[in-house]
């Protein structure tokens, strides 16, 4: 059995642009990925086999649910006599925890499907059943930090990012994307900006520093507030960290970062939470 990481996607920033008639929203993102991950084993064989284990497999609901099933049969049927075979999927990672887990599970799905098939990455097939699966597997696909927009289906050029030294939190209570969105409470056609002013996957401002990412912000926080008080105790107690440079929500939440220039203030940062929060998930890792 081959085994591939599947990296925890960590949203820098995001901002929220409008919502469409059909009342999707349109975001704009950068998007960098850690080195906390799920992983998931794959053997080629005659059929499609899903285990699921590791200290968060009981949040992840029913295997013919599971992204990577959804990822696999989405490919399937736009890939007749695909080979297939059994996964074992060692599930790290919170759920519901704005890290897109799943979506890096389905795209490791589509990665290791694609290669036992001998299709490319970039082939319309497997494009389309990352699409399919959920909006953010599109961007897990390449792993790698670029800026996204609309609802997943535009993608910036790979960007280079500075050395970002991270601790991430979650507070081990599952918070509803779907949730979120009702309490940012946009109405249908609602825009900020230009009505032609759609977001856009360019160059993320002339250069990517810390400084740059400071000015940034996550449209979602106050939102996820409302939802999970918590959220807001946690990115107060995370910028008062020593050294911390940016502090802020991923995602739809409830998961917040800091980020720091060097490795040792992280760890030590990591210690002095993990010490006041027992039950805390909480991961030191870097950023790309």
């Amino acid at each position: 059995m081959r085994w591939r990481r599947a990296p925890a996607k960590v949203n820098l920033t995001l901002k929220v642009a409008g919502r469409r008639a059909d009342g999707f929203h349109d975001l704009e993102s950068l998007v960098a990925f850690a080195d906390a991950s799920d992983w998931l084993g794959f053997s080629p064989g005659p059929g499609f086999a899903l285990a699921v284990e590791g200290p968060g497999a009981s949040d992840t609901g029913p295997i013919e649910k599971n992204l990577v099933a959804r990822a696999a049969r989405a490919l399937a049927g736009r890939a007749p006599g695909l080979r297939m075979g059994a996964f074992r999927l060692i599930k790290r990672l919170p759920a519901a925890a704005g890290l897109g887990g799943g979506s890096s599970d389905a795209a490791a799905c589509l990665r290791a499907l694609a290669e036992a098939n001998g299709l490319p990455l970039s082939d319309d097939r497997v494009v389309a059943a990352a699409a399919e699966t959920g909006a953010d597997v599109p961007v897990c696909l390449s792993a790698c930090a670029r800026m996204m927009a609309g609802v997943g289906e535009r993608l910036g050029a790979p960007l280079r990012l500075p050395r970002l030294h991270a601790v991430l939190v979650n507070p081990r209570l599952a918070l509803s994307t779907r949730d979120v969105f009702h309490a940012l409470g946009l109405e249908r056609g609602f825009r900020r900006g230009a009505e032609d002013d759609a977001p856009s996957v360019g160059e993320a401002g002339p250069s990517i520093t810390v400084e740059s990412l400071a000015s940034g912000g996550n449209d979602l926080e106050a939102a996820a507030q409302q939802v999970l008080p918590v959220v807001g105790a946690i990115l107060d107690r995370l910028k008062r960290l020593p050294d911390a440079r940016v502090a802020r929500m991923s995602g739809s939440g409830a998961t917040c970062f800091a980020l720091f220039d060097a490795p040792e203030p992280a760890r030590t940062a990591h210690a002095a939470l993990a010490a006041e929060h027992p039950g805390w998930w909480i991961a030191t890792t870097t950023l790309r």
